[in-house]
């Protein structure tokens, strides 16, 4: 038997507990429009290159939030970065790790990353 499953991630969900909140600090944090549509009163697709972030308040629970990242973002520049995220006031979880990666936490306290490539 083939098999149908591809080896590609689709999309990445991340727990918020407000919507319009979450779509307005996540676009914002990624330099992109927060004008999609909320779909369902619960999603929001945010538009990224490669694999897909989808907000959803549906899934929230405190138990759901994020402790370890899930993914990291990229940047070519990880001290820019990481200037860039502490001008924003967001919080800080690690500081930048071998010269290559760094933790901080989204208002809902999911632990994100961004990493160099």
């Amino acid at each position: 038997m083939n098999n149908p499953i591809t080896n590609k991630i689709g999309t990445v969900f991340i727990p918020v507990s407000n919507i319009e909140r979450a779509r307005d600090w996540y676009c914002n944090l990624l330099g992109v429009e927060s004008n999609g549509e909320i779909l369902f009163d619960h999603l929001y697709v945010l538009p990224m290159q490669g694999t897909g972030i989808v907000l959803d308040s549906k899934i929230f629970t405190s138990e759901n939030i994020i402790k370890t990242p899930l993914f990291h973002l990229n940047t070519d520049d990880i001290e820019a970065a990481f200037d860039f995220i502490k001008q924003k006031q967001i919080e800080m979880v690690t500081p930048i790790q071998h010269g290559h990666y760094f933790y901080f936490k989204d208002p809902d306290g999911n632990a994100l990353m961004v990493c160099r490539c």
